[in-house]
């Protein structure tokens, strides 16, 4: 039965049934990136996971659950090399799969904009594609009227139907002039990002598949390119970041920011920055040789200087570099706060559990203002 009261509609709660298909889905979607796209291990865990905790029952098994992943393409069915049997594995409709629920539960829900907006101080056309609101000012334009969110408001103070606007109730399109956004996110896959029993890569993945579902989808016309670094550095496409893994890698920041501010030369847009997560400090350099220098005792000289110089280059770039540290070491910090000063950027100390919403309020930041 429905009702109103001063504007407002009730109506009786309906309590949303989850499938035992959903129910599996979701768990298999966090262990799918915790194994790094291994399906058989994933499976393996979620077998486990319901002898303990029963997950499923005799109308619908893991067996049942595999079958409908099949069915519905989230996996594909591939020849063994050695052609004893198939291999099943993740497809690229569950990847995407992968991105939107990364997004989804880091980002929250976010709408589809129809363009990459990303407000300047720079002359350009207003629109209204954001949803952003803001209460009426004397002098703001007639044109920028929200009328709906406005009739709304004058519904909800009135609790009745006729035409009755007060100044209270205008609210008007936050209208920004716009611009474009070229991002590189640089992930570290030292072996530092797993030890002493705490996985931090897979927070990054999670972060790293969000917001590139975040701004595919809501900023199109910007760009996002991925580094992973560690004894070198390497461009990534999208679609393999639920694969990533760390390596047996020293900490080579420098590479990876030589190669972020390469990509970030052929952008044609004047909006760019580096976005860079990591726990180790930097503890190895290429030489012109094809060899590397390592040191991972204390903060080497050598390779912390040549991590200045190039948070000076970036400046005299106009990139400013963002570092999310998952680290607590003080020395390590004082390094951070040094590179941050020279290259004008920021230093964000992020646990695990605040590492993607920290990205996406930096993020939202950055946009709203010129770089």
């Amino acid at each position: 039965m429905d009702f109103q009261l001063s504007g407002w509609n009730f109506s009786k709660f309906i309590e949303e049934v989850v499938s035992p298909f959903e129910k599996l889905f979701n768990i298999f979607k966090e262990l799918i990136v915790y194994t790094s796209g291994d399906f058989d291990e994933a499976i393996e865990w979620l077998r486990e996971l319901d002898k303990e905790y029963k997950l499923t029952d005799e109308n619908y098994t893991i067996d049942d659950f595999v079958n409908d992943l099949l069915t519905k393409g989230y996996v594909t069915q591939e020849i063994n090399p050695s052609g004893s049997n198939e291999l099943l594995k993740i497809s690229s409709k569950m990847e995407k799969v992968l991105r939107k629920y990364a997004m989804d539960k880091i980002f929250g829900k976010i709408k589809k904009s129809k363009s990459g907006n990303h407000k300047t101080n720079k002359s350009g056309s207003k629109n209204h594609d954001l949803t952003e609101l803001r209460d009426y000012n004397f002098g703001d334009s007639i044109g920028d009227i929200a009328v709906t969110e406005t009739l709304k408001n004058m519904y909800s103070r009135t609790g009745s139907s006729e035409l009755n606007l007060i100044e209270d109730d205008l609210v008007v399109y936050d209208g920004q002039l716009n611009s474009q956004m070229s991002t590189v996110l640089m992930i570290d896959i030292s072996h530092s990002m797993i030890l002493y029993g705490e996985d931090r890569i897979t927070p990054a993945k999670n972060v790293a598949m969000a917001l590139s579902e975040l701004i595919t989808t809501r900023y199109p016309k910007d760009t996002l390119d991925i580094i992973v670094f560690g004894n070198d550095a390497r461009p990534i496409p999208i679609k393999e970041l639920p694969y990533l893994k760390v390596g047996p890698y020293h900490t080579n920041t420098v590479a990876g920011l030589e190669l972020a501010l390469e990509i970030l030369r052929r952008k044609k847009n004047n909006n760019k920055q580096i976005l860079m997560i990591t726990d180790g400090k930097p503890s190895c350099l290429s030489l012109k040789d094809g060899t590397y220098y390592k040191n991972s005792v204390g903060l080497d000289p050598k390779i912390v200087n040549k991590c200045y110089v190039m948070a000076k280059i970036a400046h005299r770039l106009k990139v400013p570099i963002t570092t999310f540290m998952i680290a607590q070491d003080p020395h390590l910090q004082h390094f951070v706060k040094e590179f941050t000063k020279i290259n004008g950027g920021k230093a964000l100390y992020a646990g695990l559990d605040n590492l993607g919403g920290m990205i996406f309020e930096d993020y939202e930041t950055n946009r709203k203002k010129r770089i």
